[in-house]
């Protein structure tokens, strides 16, 4: 079960990391390959779906990322 919280928390950390680079290069229109299919809805849906990113991969790391004291 251990291993299972370590893979979401890696996953948690790798969303906040597109999210964040996605938004950081958009200001300079350009994007990650892997997410180019963002703005296919339109600005908005783009920056809602980047902030979606960020604030899920954070929370994801924040509840399986770290070890667990016993």
């Amino acid at each position: 079960m251990e291993f299972i919280k370590g893979q979401i928390g890696k996953l948690g950390m790798l969303l906040f990391f597109f999210g964040l680079a996605s938004s950081i290069l958009s200001f300079f229109n350009y994007n990650l390959r892997v997410l180019v299919w963002i703005d296919l809805w339109g600005t908005t849906m783009g920056w809602i779906i980047r902030i979606g990113f960020i604030v899920g991969g954070g929370i994801l790391f924040m509840l399986f990322g770290r070890d667990s004291e016993e």
